[in-house]
């Protein structure tokens, strides 16, 4: 078992090497990884699977005294603790009871006290070192006095295990021996450096089966349950395990005598005035550790992990005698034994952009060619519809494999394993421009490589630009490449400049956070062709616009451009995408609301018109209007439709917005927030209420560029599922209640589809009235 168990842990040291790869990067020796560890666990976990199930009356003796002292009587207690591991402990079966003992006995519980073994456990680990002689003797008096304190009839088996260094100071002999003749089983277990003469008189026969060393925990627990197996006082062994022996160690102190030497020494002499001289020995005294070889016992079952169920470098964990489960490496996990769980189903033309700078290190570029092999080989599958190639740059960029030159993942990971690292300076600016003209050229090696498939561009860097990358990155996205930023967390601003959407962007907290990316990074690189705009989703959107004097006219009109340049790109009409607008300062005023413009034109005419307003600004006040006033059914919101609001602030009075922003979730309205310049940004995250919905540009410029952004994140968004009665359609108090996939109000004193209409007492409603006279109009007609 033991060799099982080393065979999987090198199964997956084997696994993290061969892809230059090591769990917790940073730890000086794999090996003491935590999945390392875990194996190292295994054998200790497969050893205490079994329990001891049987109707018996257990009794420990624990040896509280002064010569096992305070920290050995804790191991004992341990040791205790994982003895009732091997034991099934309940009132119809196993029961426990415990007594401590040094000048005298002390009765910690008895049998019938605590009857589940999480209570037997947590009282063994209550019990207080006594101190004293060692008077086994005399509590072994006790027990054949008192019996098994707690204990049930005679026909319950009765078992002794007596925890104890063996240092008694009175006979032990004769007790043992009425106690093994009464038909009580006796275990000696040693503690600390035993005697284990007076503990082999202790046991039952065969003493090489009832004795146990308590340093050997899971071999000691283990040997119990074979013994108690082995002489049918526990249910038989499952089928397929057995009883064998294994040779085994155990260890005492020992005083030994030693000659140090010959010395003069007197005789005397019988002759007067006369002394005798003569050498004579002397001898020197000291404690040794000596070792004794004996014979233990173990139960082996066969391993639900012996088939070697996991693959691709999964490590096995059994679950008892017949489960197991699999700890897969990232990219792995499509069913219980670690199949590939990612593919690349999508068609693209994918090129890995990997720094290679001195600025990333040798270290972090050994690090990226490992993480490459580790995707390919989960998301490349034969079938796969992607093209891949690998670019490296520092100062100069070089193509070392083409996009769609490789089709196995065997060979593209055999060429990545060729790519030397480069040193030099970080000019991501220039990569960038370079692959956007020669990474997709269409040549013999690019015979397969089809024109109409996206074109994605994967950066992986772990260093500052030494060259501008805004103007480049805004180059190659012009020209119909999409671009994807994976790098440390630090790099956040520059990777969302490169891609120009921070959804784009993929960054990790340290070495091995990399590696648990692969998923996120396949999901994005099959998602860059699937934005269609919100032209056929139907949306309520309102525009929050900061028109305070800490936002300046000037960068109010800019502002005012933006909204009407994004409403382009929505359908306007009743049943698509109605907007619209509140400016705000210290008071909000709706500029227009939802259902006011049905056409393009008049909401771009609307737009132009909307005032500066000066003052200081309140965020929250202009929310709160916007869930009392605006994002209502009577001011032209939808049943049924997708809501959001997106806010754009320069910061300044946004201490009051948190609230108001809550409100409208929970009204089921999305809380977009765009902050601009120097607005802290944990106050933006407070309003927002996610990353997610939030984003913060550096200047009113950068509103040009995070246009497709900010409106790729709004077009998401109404695509998931609305709750009908958020906000509430029903007027005048009426409660909204779904089911089968509408609703319907729940009027209190009004009536109408929506409590719309006054319901006086004493006399018809309005909808009432209604009905009679189109019922007396139909029975005019027909007459």
């Amino acid at each position: 078992m033991n060799q099982l168990s080393n065979f999987s842990c090198n199964i997956f040291f084997t696994f993290s090497t061969r892809f230059n790869y090591l769990p917790f990067y940073n730890a000086p020796n794999p090996r003491c990884s935590v999945l390392a560890c875990l194996c190292l666990m295994h054998v200790s976990y497969s050893l205490l699977v079994m329990q001891c199930s049987a109707s018996v009356d257990i009794l420990l003796l624990l040896d509280g005294s002064y010569s096992i002292g305070k920290r050995s009587f804790e191991r004992s207690k341990h040791f205790a603790g994982k003895l009732c591991d091997a034991l099934d402990i309940n009132p119809d079966r196993v029961r426990v009871g415990v007594i401590q003992f040094s000048s005298t006995p002390q009765l910690e519980f008895p049998l019938d006290s605590y009857l589940t073994k999480q209570e037997v456990k947590e009282k063994i680990k209550k019990i207080v070192f006594k101190g004293g002689s060692t008077e086994t003797g005399l509590v072994l008096k006790y027990v054949l006095r008192k019996s098994f304190p707690g204990g049930r009839n005679s026909s319950v088996p009765e078992i002794l295990i007596i925890l104890s260094d063996g240092k008694s100071q009175g006979n032990v002999a004769i007790p043992a021996k009425q106690l093994k003749d009464r038909g009580t089983t006796v275990f000696a277990v040693g503690v600390k450096f035993p005697r284990w003469e007076e503990l082999h008189t202790l046991a039952s026969e065969p003493t090489e089966q009832h004795v146990l060393f308590a340093e050997h925990v899971d071999d000691a627990a283990n040997g119990l349950y074979s013994t108690l197996t082995g002489s049918a006082v526990c249910s038989a062994v499952s089928p397929g395990c057995k009883i064998e022996s294994h040779p085994c160690e155990r260890k005492t102190l020992e005083t030994v005598k030693e000659l140090a030497g010959n010395y003069m020494c007197w005789k005397g002499s019988k002759r007067p005035n006369a002394v005798h001289t003569s050498l004579c020995p002397f001898y020197s005294w000291k404690r040794v550790l000596i070792k004794h070889p004996a014979r233990c016992y173990r139960t082996t079952c066969p391993d639900p992990c012996d088939s070697q169920p996991c693959h691709n470098g999964g490590m096995c964990i059994p679950e008892g005698l017949e489960r197991y489960h699999c700890v897969c490496p990232v990219g792995f996990g499509g069913d219980a034994s670690c199949a590939p769980k990612l593919s690349l189903e999508c068609g693209v033309d994918l090129l890995f952009l990997v720094d290679s700078s001195s600025g990333t290190t040798l270290e972090g570029f050994l690090r990226y060619k490992a993480f490459l092999k580790r995707f390919i080989q989960a998301a490349l599958s034969k079938d796969s519809l992607a093209n891949v190639g690998v670019a490296q740059y520092s100062n100069d960029v070089q193509i070392p494999i083409k996009v769609g030159e490789y089709k196995d993942a065997l060979s593209l990971m055999k060429s990545i394993d060729t790519m030397h690292f480069s040193g030099g300076g970080t000019f991501t600016g220039k990569a960038l421009r370079y692959v956007m003209q020669h990474g997709f050229k269409s040549a013999p090696a690019f015979a397969d490589v089809h024109d109409d498939l996206p074109r994605v561009v994967v950066l992986l860097t772990d260093s500052e630009s030494r060259d501008p990358v805004v103007e480049a990155a805004k180059y190659t996205r012009g020209r119909g490449l999409f671009l994807i930023g994976v790098g440390s967390d630090f790099l956040r601003a520059e990777l969302d400049d490169v891609t120009g959407n921070p959804k784009r962007t993929v960054v990790y907290s340290n070495p091995q956070d990399l590696f648990n990316k692969i998923p996120e990074l396949q999901k994005k690189i099959c998602s860059v062709d699937s934005h269609q705009g919100c032209q056929s989703q139907a949306l309520d959107l309102v525009f929050a616009l900061d028109a305070s004097a800490g936002v300046g006219r000037e960068n109010f009109l800019q502002l005012r451009s933006f909204i009407s340049s994004s409403s382009l790109q929505f359908s306007i009409n009743r049943d698509v995408t109605q907007i619209g607008l509140v400016v705000y300062g210290s008071r909000a005023r709706t500029a227009f609301a939802l259902d006011a413009h049905v056409t393009s034109a008049a909401l771009s005419q609307a737009i132009s018109q909307a005032p500066f307003l000066g003052g200081s600004a309140s965020t929250g006040r202009a929310l709160l209007h916007i869930h009392d006033d605006v994002m209502t059914v009577p001011k032209g919101a939808r049943p049924g439709v997708s809501k959001a609001v997106v806010l754009i602030t320069a910061g300044s009075g946004t201490e009051d917005a948190v609230v108001p922003a809550q409100q409208l979730r929970s009204n089921g309205v999305s809380v977009f927030v765009v902050g601009i310049g120097g607005v802290r940004r944990d106050t933006l995250l407070r309003i927002a209420g996610s990353p997610n919905y939030l984003m913060h540009l550096s200047s009113y410029d950068d509103l040009r560029n995070y246009k497709d952004a900010i409106l790729e994140r709004i077009c998401e968004e109404a695509k998931s599922p609305v709750n009908l009665c958020k906000p509430n359609p029903c007027l005048n108090e009426g409660v909204c209640v779904l089911g089968n996939g509408s609703y319907r109000c729940e009027c209190r004193g009004w009536e109408g589809p929506h409590c719309e209409s006054s319901k006086a007492p004493g006399s018809c409603g309005r909808g009432e009235r209604q009905r009679q006279t189109a019922g007396s109009r139909r029975e005019g007609h027909s007459g």
